[in-house]
């Protein structure tokens, strides 16, 4: 990167648009923008979890490796006709995934955010990845040429970071927090 980075403000977006790693120039608003946008995002809570006490170095090490992968699909997003998210890339987060979720027992019911610190901020990371997930999708739908590997890696990374929500709640003492939903239950009609 050389000094790329050595003046933070340039005022190029004061109109409201920004660069693209092209050099093309598009509306801060564009699907393209809030789809790498909220990608950064996920990796700043991705981050989050990283920063709580007590986080299983085998989960560190799987996030910190997410986090890399995240920069790389950022990366892809910016740049229109990149491609750096490969199948191998999917493949290996259900790997991970496989790992995490055979010593875990049968989920039987549904699961509150909550669990602790850390499994609340993955748990955040989780719907921040879902986020991203649609806003990839409607970027494809304005930009068939964007890549279904970048959508496949945020489908599976969401179902990741719902497996470390269901550890680290574990790992913390928390335990997992269960939908009560036994509590709405109707009288009988009389």
């Amino acid at each position: 990167m050389g000094n790329r980075l050595s003046k933070i403000y340039t005022r190029t977006g004061d109109d409201g648009s920004t660069g693209l790693g092209d050099g093309s120039r598009v509306p801060k608003d564009s699907p393209r923008v809030a789809a790498y946008g909220t990608v950064d995002e996920l990796n700043s809570a991705i981050g989050m979890v990283l920063a709580c006490a007590g986080v299983d170095e085998a989960v560190r090490e799987a996030l910190t490796q997410v986090q890399h992968e995240l920069f790389d699909l950022g990366g892809e997003l910016c740049i229109p006709g990149m491609a750096m998210i490969e199948d191998a890339d999917v493949t290996r987060l259900e790997d991970v995934l496989d790992t995490f979720n055979e010593p875990l027992p049968p989920l039987k019911d549904f699961i509150l955010p909550g669990g602790g610190m850390a499994a609340s901020c993955c748990h955040l990371a989780r719907t921040v990845c879902r986020r991203a997930e649609r806003e990839v999708i409607t970027l494809r739908h304005a930009e068939p040429e964007v890549r279904p590997q970048t959508q496949r890696y945020l489908n599976r990374l969401s179902d990741l970071l719902f497996v470390l929500c269901r550890v680290l709640a574990r790992a913390g003492g928390h335990g997992e927090v269960l939908w009560q939903h036994e509590r709405r239950r109707k009288p009988a009609a009389g």
